[in-house]
This record gives C-alpha cells, sequence and structure tokens, in this order.
C-alpha cells in the first residue's frame, strides 16, 4: 500500500510498521506549506487506518529535518493567520504524541526546529551517530512554537531546555543521550534495521495495554500523583477484561508466546 504525498513517502508493511520518510532531501527535508499540508493527511491516515500498528519517522538523505523552510517562514504574515497555521501543525505533532500506537524516530542526521519538535512528540528516539540536534528559532527572532518548550522542559528539565533554546547551539547524538533527549545512539548502517527491530518487537505487544499506557503516562506528566493514579486504576480496571489479558494468563500458565489480537 503506497499513499500519494508531496513531500512524504509513506510504506506499510504487511505486519503493520509504517514508515514515513520526509522527503525533500534538496532542502534537508526542511518544512514548507506543502509537508504541512501532507502531515493533515497523515495525521488523518494514522487515526483512522487500522492497518497500521507502529510507526517509524525519518528522514531521505543525509538531514532528518533543518526544521522549517525559510521560504514558508519569510511571508507577510497576519499574527492571526500564522496562529492558525500554527495550531493546525501543533495537532499534527499532538496527535503523535497522543495515538495509540507507538511511534519511534529514526533520526539519521540534523535535527532542528521543527524536526526536532517532531521527535520530541514520538515515543522513543533512535539516532544515528550521524544526527545532531538544536533549537535555533532564536537566530531568527522566534521560539520552538508548535510545542517544543513544553514538550523539551519535561523530557530534559528547565534547565537544559532553557540552555538548548537559549543559545541555539547544535550537539552531537552522544550529548543529547546524556541529557535525555534521545534514547540510544546507533551506528547509522544500523539505525533503520534497529528501529524495525523494536517496531517489530512492539508488534508482539498487547496493542490496548500499549495504547492506554501510552495515554496514562502522557497524562501523568499533566497532573497531579493522586489523579495519576487513579487514571492508572480506571485503565486497569479496562484492560483487565479484554481478552489479550485472558491470553496472556493463559499464555503463561502454558509457558509460551502470547498471541495478543488488540481486543
Amino acid at each position: 500500500m503506497a499513499l500519494e504525498y508531496k513531500t512524504l513517502a509513506f510504506q506499510l508493511d504487511d505486519s503493520g510498521i509504517a514508515t514515513v520518510t520526509l522527503n525533500r532531501p534538496e532542502k534537508l527535508n526542511a518544512m514548507d506549506g506543502a509537508m504541512r499540508a501532507d502531515f493533515k493527511s497523515l495525521q488523518n491516515e494514522l487515526l483512522t487506518n487500522k492497518a497500521i500498528k507502529v510507526v517509524i519517522f525519518t528522514g531521505a538523505g543525509r538531514a532528518f529535518s533543518a526544521g522549517g523552510d525559510i521560504d514558508f517562514l519569510d511571508q507577510d504574515w497576519l499574527t492571526q493567520d500564522f496562529r492558525t497555521e500554527t495550531q493546525e501543525f501543533t495537532a499534527f505533532f499532538d496527535t503523535l504524541e497522543t495515538l495509540e500506537k507507538p511511534v519511534i524516530a529514526a533520526i539519521n542526521g540534523p535535527c532542528t526546529g521543527a524536526g526536532l519538535q517532531i521527535t520530541l512528540s514520538c515515543d522513543i528516539r533512535l539516532a544515528s551517530e550521524n544526527a545532531k540536534f538544536g533549537f535555533r528559532e532564536n537566530l531568527i527572532g522566534l521560539i520552538p512554537g508548535a510545542g517544543g518548550c513544553s514538550r523539551l522542559v519535561k523530557l530534559i528539565g528547565y534547565g537544559k531546555a532553557k540552555e538548548l533554546i537559549f543559545t541555539g547551539e547544535m550537539i552531537s547524538a552522544e550529548s543529547a543521550e546524556k541529557i535525555g533527549l534521545i534514547n540510544k545512539v546507533l551506528n547509522p548502517e544500523r539505525l533503520l534495521a534497529e528501529a524495525n527491530e523494536l517496531a517489530q518487537h512492539l508488534l508482539t505487544r498487547a496493542p490496548v495495554a500499549l495504547g492506554l499506557v501510552k495515554r496514562i503516562l502522557w497524562n501523568c506528566v499533566n497532573v497531579d500523583m493522586a489523579t495519576g493514579r487513579t487514571l492508572e486504576s480506571l485503565a486497569q480496571s479496562v484492560l483487565i477484561k479484554t481478552e489479550d489479558h485472558k491470553e496472556g494468563i493463559k499464555a503463561f500458565r502454558e509457558k509460551r508466546t502470547p498471541r495478543f489480537k488488540g481486543k
């Protein structure tokens, strides 16, 4: 199955792994109006296509993404129009963050600005040794404005978030791993292979439980601990009634691998 996009390459394999490649390599996969429109179409696909079980994002060429396309930003924007555009862009990132399916970033090269904001919305971030990270919006008088500030501060902490945004400096994959910005640094030749191996592993997990724990964890960073525990209890009371839970118990007793069906 191959969907038609102008600036993205989309591939869905028979196992349910969807690979989305940012595909403007001549522009280092910078995000212009066409890519933003493609994101809106992709957003609907990710939400409605039940065949998609796990999603992998990566970039074509030598970069993951150089962020926002300068020509797109260099317009005589009306403030209200730009807010509307930003809300639509942010909605795509929000969908990745709350989608009840695992989303993996396979970061193959430089990753900055809006490109970094995509990866912050993913669940697990794997990076090539060639990757570099940074928020350089300050160099053109802007900020990470589509959830970048709020997600970054929760992921790496207040002090490090300020340092990264204030300075606009690019940091190595190794440094990004040390501050918790990414999960793992890999040999460039192994990046996509390991991303797919991780995706295949996640396909063996109970999908309803994965989806619910993703939503629970997302809420737990936004609410007090008592509310978080209430949400955990409610989710568990749903999962205890699923067929997957019964299959998991049966497989445990029979000393075999469970065969989950997402029911």
